[in-house]
Order: C-alpha cells, then structure tokens, then sequence
C-alpha cells in the first residue's frame, strides 16, 4: 500500500475532478476509506501490481458511488440542489458526471457482457493500462480494446440524456 499510496491519490483526484464543484471528499478521505475497506476485508493473496489495482478499483468505485447515494438520501434533501447565500439567484452548475447512473449502467452491462464490464472499471476506475487490464482479465490486448470500444459505446448510449 505504501508503494501505491501515492499512485492512488493520483488516480482518486482525476475521479474527483469529474465530479461536482466543491466536492467534499478529498483525494486522500477516497484513498483512505479504500484501504480502510480493503483493510477490513479477508486478506487477499495479492498477485502482482496489476491485481492489487483492479482490487483497488472495485473499492474506489464503491467508495465513490456510496458517497453520492449517501448525498442524495432523503434526510438531507434527496436530490433537491444545493446553494450557498452568494448563489441564490444564480444558476446551480450541474453534475460533470453522475456517478450513481455510472454505477447503474455498468452494473447492467455486468449482466450483458460481465467481462467488458470488468474492463471499464479496471481501466476507468482501476487506472490500469490496456495491457495490465488485459493481464488481469486473461484476455488478449486485442480482444480487450474490442471490449472497451463496445463497453464505452453501450455506456456513452445508456448515459445519454434523453430529449
């Protein structure tokens, strides 16, 4: 972990920057509350780097998707926007990346297509190369870039807004 660490904050502050404006988990709040979870889990026999990443990816995406349900409970408001005094009378930017819908659209092509589905969290969340993630996978580079062409073509249709 402590070979890692700094690697990870560096792929947590790129997820964070596709969330909104003034997010209130930090880059280095993300990473710890993976390796709490991870700390907490049953130990893991690790592999190599490439194992331990897409391990890692799994718990940042989990991290990251609690988060924003916990943001949107009920108790504080549900899904009604967020202003401070000085932007009453402004428009609230809208969400980069809905990161619940994300979630929601990888865990159905989970159903369709388990493996491409992998591929998107190992590379997108993970921060893992085509190679690495290949490797992780047991699959061809080749036949990985096929899955993540169809995977981010299926995700980019499901994440569409609708007119």
């Amino acid at each position: 972990m402590e070979l890692a660490y700094s690697e990870l904050r560096r792929l947590a502050r790129h997820y964070l920057r596709a969330e909104r404006p003034h997010h209130t988990l930090s880059a280095t709040a993300l990473v710890n509350e993976m390796y709490m979870r991870l700390a907490a889990s049953e130990p893991i026999d690790w592999q190599n780097r490439a194992h331990f990443f897409a391990v890692a990816a799994t718990q940042l995406r989990r991290v990251l998707v609690n988060y924003a349900r916990d943001r949107q409970a009920q108790k504080r408001g549900g899904k009604q926007a967020k202003l401070s005094l000085t932007e009453v009378g402004e428009l609230a930017q809208p969400e980069k990346l809905d990161l619940m819908a994300l979630d929601d659209a990888l865990t159905e092509l989970g159903k369709l297509d388990p493996r491409a589905s992998r591929a998107v969290e190992l590379r997108y969340f993970g921060g893992l190369t085509e190679a690495e993630a290949a490797e992780v996978l047991g699959i061809s580079i080749a036949t990985l870039k096929r899955d993540w062409t169809w995977a981010r073509a299926w995700l980019i249709a499901q994440l569409k807004p609708s007119s």
